[in-house]
């Protein structure tokens, strides 16, 4: 008897992990990624909980501190001129996103991932479902998993209001090379998240581990964001390149005008401690990121199953964007394969992780007002956020945790 088929649309970390537990249920996959190429060089650094390691074991795919990540000591915060202003013994174990995305890539079975494939609709009915790809290829299924990211077309499809919701203010993201600052700070920003709180923003570095190959394999990064205010309606002239060509909300880090990395050094001079104008100055390539909410009003419909940033985007300060992929995942395999019944499995997973997404949002929102906060005293704010900061990504996700420790 044939094995059902499920359509996995997204390439990227929630997808493959998608792929790779529902196929360990008996089901037949294959994964629909818009990009062409390797995905590994995306993406920056990630924190990691044991609830991650858990999914990648139960795939099958062997993690430890040397293949995974970077210890990270603890946290420091630093005044403007440069002095600790407060510390935090909370240790922890910092990835890249490309050190998981890499080995389930490679795990899955040939022919099963094809990239370059853009999704522009979806037909499901009681008998099955269609995805149709703007090359003309059409593909049926059983089942499909929209792990298609913060732009779901499948989400906008099934709930066109639901859409990404701007929160008033981007990050300036980039990485470091451990040679490329001076030896007096490498301690600090290669084994310590390090924070900054200028008045109505956030700046973080955080440690992360180097290539994984070539000539600085073994070398640690690190990787700063800074939380900036920014208008909306300011967004596309920061989208804009030198040549005059708007790019909506989001621009190719290369496109990025030059003009604004220098005022962005400019300003890391004038309103950072040293230690992290430094790492600004450092990075090689600066990164944009507009900071948006997600919240689908379910996860589930029909034969389509939302599944990570397709489903929730909570906003990177709750720092479980790729664990919550992970558990996503691990999630609606496990009630599909508790019953016969594609509806009552489907169902069962919008109940447990529907809940959990809106509680992970309001947790965003939360913290995300008091970094950008200007009515808090500076020690208040920089003492609230480096103890909440990430540290309670889990806490009401204890049902699938239980399952994957078990």
């Amino acid at each position: 008897m044939p094995k059902p088929r499920a359509l996995v649309i997204g390439g990227s970390v929630g997808g493959l992990f998608a792929a790779h537990l529902l196929r360990l249920a008996g089901w037949d996959i294959a994964v629909f990624e818009r990009a062409r190429g390797d995905l590994g060089d995306r993406g920056t650094g990630i924190g990691t909980r044991a609830e991650l390691f858990a999914v990648m074991r139960r795939i099958g795919i062997a993690v430890d501190l040397a293949s995974i990540g970077v210890n990270v000591q603890g946290r420091t915060g630093l005044g403007a001129d440069g002095t600790v202003v407060h510390e935090l013994s909370m240790p922890a174990v910092n990835s890249a996103w490309s050190r998981v995305w890499r080995p389930l890539r490679a795990a899955l079975p040939g022919g099963s991932f094809h990239g370059g494939m853009t999704l522009t609709r979806i037909e499901h009915d009681a008998d099955g479902v269609t995805a149709h790809f703007a090359d003309g290829t059409s593909v049926e299924g059983e089942l499909l998993v929209a792990a298609d990211g913060l732009h779901s077309i499948v989400c906008m499809q099934l709930w066109p209001g639901a859409g990404p919701q701007y929160a008033g203010y981007v990050a300036w993201r980039g990485v470091v090379e451990q040679g490329a600052v001076a030896p007096e700070l490498q301690e600090l920003l290669f084994d310590r998240m390090v924070f900054g709180c200028p008045a109505g923003e956030l700046f973080l570095s955080l440690p992360m581990p180097g290539p994984d190959d070539g000539p600085l394999r073994g070398n640690r990064r690190c990787h700063f964001v800074w939380f900036r205010p920014v208008a909306e309606e300011a967004l596309p002239s920061l989208c804009t390149d030198a040549s005059g060509r708007a790019h909506g909300i989001s621009i190719p880090p290369p496109l990025i005008r030059p003009e604004l990395i220098a005022a962005l050094r400019r300003d890391a001079d004038a309103l950072l401690a040293p230690q992290l104008a430094a790492s600004v100055k450092a990075t090689g390539q600066t990164i944009l990121q507009p900071i948006f909410d997600v919240e689908s009003p379910a996860i589930a419909c029909g034969r389509v199953a939302l599944l990570g940033d397709a489903a929730f985007v909570a906003r990177p300060h709750v720092a479980t964007g790729v664990m919550k992929a992970g558990m996503d995942a691990a999630c609606l395999a496990d009630s599909l394969a508790a019953t016969k019944n594609l509806p009552s499995g489907l169902a069962a997973y919008d109940a447990e992780r529907r809940p959990y997404g809106r509680w992970l949002v309001e947790r965003g929102r939360h913290i995300g007002a008091t970094a950008m906060a200007r009515d808090l005293p500076f020690q208040q704010r920089i003492e609230t956020l480096m103890r909440e900061y990430g540290a309670a990504g889990v806490v009401r996700d204890q049902p699938i945790a239980a399952r994957l420790s078990g």
